[in-house]
């Protein structure tokens, strides 16, 4: 099964929560401090929540959630062979999960991922920050390809970082 996911910046996490679970009728797959996500069966949709005050309601980033490791895979070699740049992370801890996932960037700057979760983690990341326009520090979670960092001192364990996303 794949399913598209949305990663929405929030400024109230809480409130975000209880208009997204009236308006799906489901309750969060996983909700942690500034984080929170809905596996949406109908329609088919991975629905992403980051706390991130002063942006609410824009985009962080947006994927396709995959069944496998080998579809991660031969999605890096037929994007490759259409001749788009891709970013890789095998094993990559990112959104309280170990995955496996790619990034591309749209013709607008957009940064789209196409992942697999292999297990649940209980941080949010260990990779730095990509950041979705560049300079801002408006963050898509987990890439090695850029600046900024997640909270990852012991007392910022599981801790979601200002401009972090997933």
């Amino acid at each position: 099964m794949s399913r598209v996911q949305l990663a929405l910046n929030v400024d109230d996490l809480q409130e975000a929560v209880t208009f997204y679970s009236k308006l799906f009728g489901t309750e969060p797959a996983k909700l942690k401090p500034g984080y929170a996500n809905f596996a949406i069966a109908e329609p088919p949709l991975k629905l992403v929540l980051i706390e991130n005050a002063g942006k609410g309601g824009s985009i962080n980033h947006l994927g396709v959630e995959v069944d496998s490791s080998e579809k991660v895979h031969s999605e890096i070699a037929r994007l490759t062979d259409e001749g788009l740049f891709t970013d890789e992370e095998i094993g990559t801890t990112c959104c309280f999960a170990t995955q496996d996932k790619v990034w591309v960037t749209g013709p607008a700057g957009e940064k789209w991922e196409v992942y697999t979760v292999l297990a649940d983690s209980e941080t949010f990341g260990t990779s730095p920050t990509l950041l979705a326009d560049g300079e801002s520090g408006e963050g898509v979670c987990c890439a090695s390809a850029a600046t900024g960092e997640h909270a990852e001192s012991d007392s910022d364990a599981g801790k979601v970082s200002s401009g972090s996303c997933c």
